[in-house]
């Protein structure tokens, strides 16, 4: 019984669940950013490209 009491107890599981969820958070985030700056600098180098080719 004083096991399922300690086990209880024990928050190790949790914490990695929590470290791992942020982590997900964080990648969400930094592949939104980059797709969206990605979409930006692409249409500048072709506005670029466009102008010089005239």
């Amino acid at each position: 019984m004083k096991w399922i009491w300690a086990l209880s107890k024990d928050q190790k599981g949790a914490t990695a669940i929590e470290y791992g969820l942020i982590a997900a958070l964080i990648a969400v985030a930094a592949i939104s950013a980059m797709s969206t700056s990605g979409r930006k600098l692409s249409k500048t180098f072709n506005t670029v490209s466009s102008k010089i080719n005239r």
